[in-house]
């Protein structure tokens, strides 16, 4: 399979408990911390810039995990190497069940994780890696990140943790070294390659994220490299992603919990902050969002806000059912 089975069997779960609401949480987007070892091209200025102290404490991200109860939680941030009580964070979400995707950097893999966490079948290590070496230093902004990252993934390879890694598009990205990272990291044994395009966060200002018709004019050629390599994006968010259809975003699908609270109306654009989820859920205008006519929304294609838009519409499409199950069958 293309995902870990019980990530699949607990995702079709979440939809037969949430059967006839509109809408519902599929992701959790958990940031612990601001505080980063890097400060990326790509990444907006809070999250490599917080202050340890004012990381949220374990008791608050599980709370967090409790509040959406989806069954995914993705721990980002900041680095989550970085945050001193990892260890029983990702044993607390665990515990209830949950999968995770650890999004990491890895520079610290070797000291933080690998002698703290065993593998586990619901722990998945999210490597970013952004291009080969130049490429992927130079996003960075640091040299030598490209093959500490890759280090880190034979070790993790090696020691039994399921691993894949997180490929951002910019607008300078050659498709071509798209293709050799799936084939290098194919290679060493990752088991999953997600590729996103990179969509300009609010508070950033490097000027290297992709407009609308970049985007498509990109995904159209990673469509076919998708045909060789186990990419995790479904063919369907992919031909979105390329222009060949549409969908509505999904903001409500992906929620996002932070140092700062609640962030809404999605992971990306930070409109507003909320002390409780139910507050979050209630107060957003989820229609406006979903409608992506606000000048923020104009160049995205993320993910996170049109994947749960696909699973959504497959009952639509007895031919999408078709090409999704043999896609995560057969892939």
């Amino acid at each position: 399979m293309r995902l870990p089975l019980h990530l699949t069997v607990d995702q079709v779960k979440n939809q037969i408990r949430h059967r006839g609401k509109k809408r519902f949480p599929y992701v959790l987007m958990l940031e612990p911390l601001y505080t980063c070892n890097l400060a990326c091209l790509g990444c907006s200025v809070e999250r490599h810039t917080g202050k340890l102290k004012d990381r949220m404490s374990v008791a608050e991200c599980l709370a967090a995990v409790d509040d959406s109860g989806a069954p995914t939680v993705s721990i980002c941030g900041g680095e989550p190497t970085v945050y001193p009580e990892l260890k029983e964070l990702i044993d607390g979400i665990i515990a209830r069940k949950r999968h995770i995707y650890l999004c990491t950097n890895a520079l610290l893999l070797d000291t933080k994780l690998f002698d703290v966490v065993p593998p586990h079948k619901r722990l998945t290590v999210n490597v970013h890696l952004d291009g080969m070496r130049k490429t992927h230093d130079y996003v960075t902004n640091r040299e030598g990140v490209f093959d500490k990252a890759v280090q880190m993934l034979k070790q993790a390879v090696a020691r039994g943790y399921h691993t894949a890694i997180n490929l951002t598009v910019f607008r300078e990205t050659e498709i071509e070294e798209v293709e050799e990272v799936c084939k290098f990291v194919t290679d060493l044994g990752v088991d999953g390659i997600l590729i996103t395009p990179g969509y300009q966060y609010q508070s950033v200002d490097h000027d290297i994220f992709l407009t609308r018709s970049d985007t498509e004019e990109k995904f159209k050629r990673i469509i076919e490299i998708s045909k060789k390599y186990r990419l995790t994006s479904t063919p369907m968010f992919l031909e979105f992603a390329a222009g060949m259809r549409d969908y509505k975003c999904s903001p409500w699908s992906t929620v996002t919990r932070t140092p700062n609270g609640w962030k809404g109306p999605c992971y990306l654009i930070g409109k507003q902050f909320y002390e409780t989820f139910d507050e979050l859920w209630n107060e957003t205008d989820w229609e406006y969002w979903e409608s992506r006519q606000d000048e923020g929304c104009t160049n995205c294609a993320m993910h996170s806000g049109f994947e749960a838009s696909v699973v959504r519409g497959l009952g639509k499409s007895p031919k999408d059912v078709m090409r999704m199950a043999a896609w995560n069958l057969l892939g």
